[in-house]
């Protein structure tokens, strides 16, 4: 009877662990975006943020190129925010966005970080990420 038991409980902790292991993570950012969007796995109702560095008083800005719709909803602009410990005025910060899961399916997640006005001009930088909801 012990035994039995024993092999329920280390079936269980494995299977916990494997379904933490495919959890997507809370936020998406350039440094770990490689490892999670091959593709991204999210559930229906899921949310996630994507936080990319950013400083606009150089003139680029992140713009959404592909928005991954009808599978992601993004929930709110962007959202600009300067660490604390910069203390300094035009300091590179960090761009935010909020995004949900709303149906299922294969999308691609696209932005690029490029002055608006040089239209002939190659992103400084992008981000891309492939987005699987079921």
């Amino acid at each position: 009877m012990l035994s039995v038991i024993r092999r329920a409980s280390i079936l269980a902790a494995a299977l916990l662990l494997a379904a933490c292991a495919q959890q997507a993570p809370s936020t998406l950012t350039l440094d770990n975006h490689a490892r999670h969007c091959q593709p991204l796995q999210l559930s229906p109702g899921q949310e996630f943020n994507l936080r990319l560095p950013s400083n606009p008083t150089t003139g680029f800005r992140w713009t959404l190129r592909a928005d991954a719709a009808p599978q992601l909803k993004l929930l709110g602009p962007e959202v600009y925010i300067v660490p604390e410990e910069a203390g300094l005025v035009g300091a590179a910060g960090v761009s935010s966005w909020r995004f949900r899961a709303v149906a299922r399916g294969e999308a691609a997640l696209g932005l690029d970080y490029a002055r608006p006005w040089e239209r002939e001009v190659a992103p400084a930088r992008q981000f891309d990420c492939r987005i699987r909801v079921k």
